[in-house]
């Protein structure tokens, strides 16, 4: 590497670094505002306080590295622009492309860097935190609640559940065995997926059997578009301390259950989103860094510190809300998976480039 580059990318790590510390100090701040009334509430000894916060900076660092390297690539750019170096560079010869390169080479190794941490690490530190809050802190039973395959007895009546969803209310691959006082199969219902509404549970694709119960014959079968459930459990029932959500998943694990549903019939819609969207969320790094470049060159001698957050918050929370809407276009089967996941780096990569080529480099 030539000593110019070392230079550069010198000061552009002391700027991440920075960036990186004022960015997590936030977060940390905000979720210590939101968290300190349950320690309070139940006493906590302050080692569950560290405990807990240091097992959420491992999320932080990969929710916020964006901002960071947008902000460390605006304000290096900006600060060069400001002493003369950047037009001393480029009239000795030295490219804008020459000049960026080590900021934009280091983008990339955040963004392998975040994949790996989003597969090994981040799912584990999630799965910790939660735990420290619901059991250390708040005392409640640490139970584990498999997601899928579920096995229940009501009354007369056994339950499978393929899968559960209580964050959305959603039930898939219902079969109910209805038993007489000999336990012997008088009905079967099975139903493709289920939906809990005001009213309670509305199946939908169901197929009802009915048995003798003396010989265990079909007497009869009917298919119907849709029908309420009887199944006295509500969404909430669900929700028991370890149930696994979708962000304690490794990406693995995402793509196994989905694939693995879909094989099985049923609907893999959600965990296809989480999947491919726990995979463009690092690129976000590369383009950040991209998308500073123009933005740098354009504001020229006018940067400043207080001015870098503002521009690194602003765009950096544009981008969270586009792709969190295009995520929700996902979920809702609006747009395919891999569509909604990718589209926000798409049209900010689009952007940077349209900003490039009307900016005088």
């Amino acid at each position: 590497m030539k000593l110019i580059q070392r230079y550069l990318l010198d000061i552009f790590l002391r700027r991440f670094a920075l960036a990186l510390a004022v960015f997590v100090g936030l977060y940390l701040l905000i979720e210590f505002f939101e968290r300190v009334d349950n320690f309070i509430e139940h006493q906590a000894a302050p080692s569950l306080y560290v405990a807990y916060f240091l097992n959420k900076i491992p999320l932080i660092i990969s929710q916020v590295s964006p901002l960071a390297c947008l902000m460390g690539v605006f304000m290096t750019l900006g600060g060069l622009n400001r002493s003369n170096e950047l037009a001393a560079m480029q009239a000795g010869g030295i490219s804008l492309r020459r000049i960026v390169a080590p900021m934009l080479l280091f983008a990339v190794g955040m963004t392998l860097l975040m994949l790996a941490a989003n597969e090994y690490l981040v799912p584990e530190t999630v799965r910790k935190s939660n735990y420290i809050l619901r059991s250390r802190v708040a005392g409640r039973p640490s139970a584990v609640f498999r997601r899928d395959n579920i096995w229940l007895r009501e009354g007369q009546k056994i339950i499978h559940i393929r899968l559960a969803e209580p964050e959305i209310q959603s039930l898939q691959g219902v079969t109910i065995l209805q038993f007489d006082e000999l336990f012997r199969v008088q009905q079967r219902t099975d139903a493709m997926s289920a939906i809990y509404a005001e009213r309670g549970w509305q199946a939908r694709e169901v197929t009802e059997r009915q048995f003798a119960v003396q010989t265990g014959d079909l007497l009869e079968e009917r298919l119907l578009p849709e029908r309420p459930l009887a199944l006295a459990l509500v969404p909430d029932d669900f929700r028991v301390p370890g149930n696994r959500r979708n962000e304690d998943l490794t990406i693995s694990e995402l793509a196994r259950l989905a694939s693995k549903l879909k094989k099985e019939g049923y609907n893999p819609l959600r965990f296809q989103v989480d999947m491919h969207a726990r995979i463009a969320g690092p690129f976000a790094n590369i383009i950040m860094a991209f998308l500073a470049v123009p933005f740098a060159i354009r504001k020229g001698r006018g940067i400043s510190l207080g001015l870098g957050i503002a521009l690194s918050i602003g765009i950096g929370t544009t981008y969270f809300i586009v792709h969190a809407a295009l995520l929700a276009f996902g979920y809702s089967a609006t747009f395919p998976p891999l569509v909604a996941a990718w589209a926000a780096n798409l049209l900010f990569v689009l952007a940077a480039a349209w900003l490039f080529l009307t900016t005088d480099t």
